[in-house]
């Protein structure tokens, strides 16, 4: 995998608009080499710097969509992803960067683990300081939130917020500016996935017993 990330240097702002709008085969056959040397290789490099200190990549986003099963038949996603099994996640889109962390795929038995952590008083305050430095740091914060707190636990739970969670995750956006064509953009992400190690080592200690 490529290194030296310097920034996504190229149009990749209007790569994506110009995908937005003809969102078809011919155009993105006509733009494939400005795709993988503009979009694709400054992400890879991007996640090479950073591999030391987080690890690898789980997985970089393909550009096409599994239409299979979507109402929706555009045949390319109109950003490019990578994420971490340690937590992490970046995305570039026509808009901006996105750096997030935390847990966005929670099966069945996960799910009841987080649940029994954030309701047991110990790990759940600790939990609930963690989601409170993150806000204050300015992150949002928030899962696929259910509209009452889940059987068998109290409505009037003290961390009943957290308890409608089905996942938990935090995450920045930051709009395209001239620091996205520099090695910032690596520095932003690496803090916003420093920011999180409390919250995916919570993650870590209760889901994955």
């Amino acid at each position: 995998m490529p290194g030296t990330f310097a920034g996504w240097k190229g149009d990749f702002k209007g790569f994506f608009l110009g995908l937005r709008a003809n969102n078809n085969k011919a155009y993105f056959e006509a733009h494939r080499k400005q795709y993988e040397a503009e979009v694709k290789a400054p992400m890879l490099a991007l996640l090479a710097d950073l591999e030391a200190e987080f690890g690898p990549p789980h997985r970089v986003s393909r550009p096409n969509r599994d239409i299979r099963f979507s109402a929706d038949k555009s045949p390319y996603k109109l950003n490019i992803y990578a994420d971490l099994d340690r937590g992490g996640y970046v995305a570039l889109d026509a808009e901006g960067l996105v750096a997030a962390g935390g847990r966005y795929m929670v099966d069945d038995v996960q799910l009841k683990r987080l649940r029994e952590a954030v309701a047991a008083d110990r790990s759940g305050n600790e939990l609930a300081v963690i989601v409170a430095a993150l806000r204050k740091k300015g992150y949002d914060v928030e899962g696929q939130e259910l509209k009452r707190v889940p059987s068998p636990y109290p409505q009037d739970h003290p961390r009943a917020d957290l308890l409608r969670h089905k996942r938990l995750i935090y995450w920045r956006r930051w709009p395209a500016e001239p620091w996205i064509a520099t090695s910032k953009a690596k520095e932003r992400v690496a803090q916003v996935w420093r920011d999180g190690a409390d919250l995916n080592a919570w993650m870590t200690k209760h889901l994955d017993k």
